[in-house]
């Protein structure tokens, strides 16, 4: 089977607004790189493990801090161009996102130099209105957006 990640999409309503909570990957790459680069916070789990608690151990790998939301909204799997099948979950919570602190990560700089370096996995997070959080994220990350506004629109 392909590979999979999970993840969570925190969502929390400030002065009559939605908002959506995204974090942007770090390293040379993608430092100059803003619309289309952000992500929810999300890794890759194995065969047999549970895709929330994969998501929840992911944002907090990534973020350095806990999810303490209780009630998930499971949302439906997306792909992306290499084929992996994400898990998404969306709970309300407001989130600090300030000194984030998560996993390091060695990858090739300059790319395929044979040279590595460490850089932070995530390196920001932060949080978008509702149409700002749509030009941020990954184009097939959008259809997780849009299927959590259906599911939580009622509510407000």
């Amino acid at each position: 089977m392909g590979k999979k990640s999970a993840g969570i999409i925190l969502f929390r309503r400030k002065n009559n607004s939605l908002e959506i909570m995204l974090v942007h990957p770090g390293g040379p790459f993608w430092a100059k790189k803003d619309a289309g680069a952000w992500s929810i916070p999300k890794g890759e789990f194995d065969e047999g493990e549970d895709a929330l608690q994969a998501a929840t151990r992911e944002f907090e790998e990534e973020t350095g801090k806990q999810v303490t939301a209780e009630n998930f909204i499971e949302l439906s799997p997306v792909k992306n161009k290499g084929s992996k099948i994400v898990y998404a979950f969306a709970a309300e919570q407001d989130f600090d996102t300030t000194n984030i602190a998560g996993n390091l990560i060695w990858v090739d700089w300059p790319p395929h130099s044979g040279k590595r370096i460490e850089v932070p996995e995530v390196d920001k997070a932060a949080w978008f209105d509702i149409e700002t959080a749509k030009e941020k994220i990954h184009a097939y990350q959008l259809p997780l957006i849009e299927e959590l506004m259906k599911n939580i629109t009622h509510l407000y």
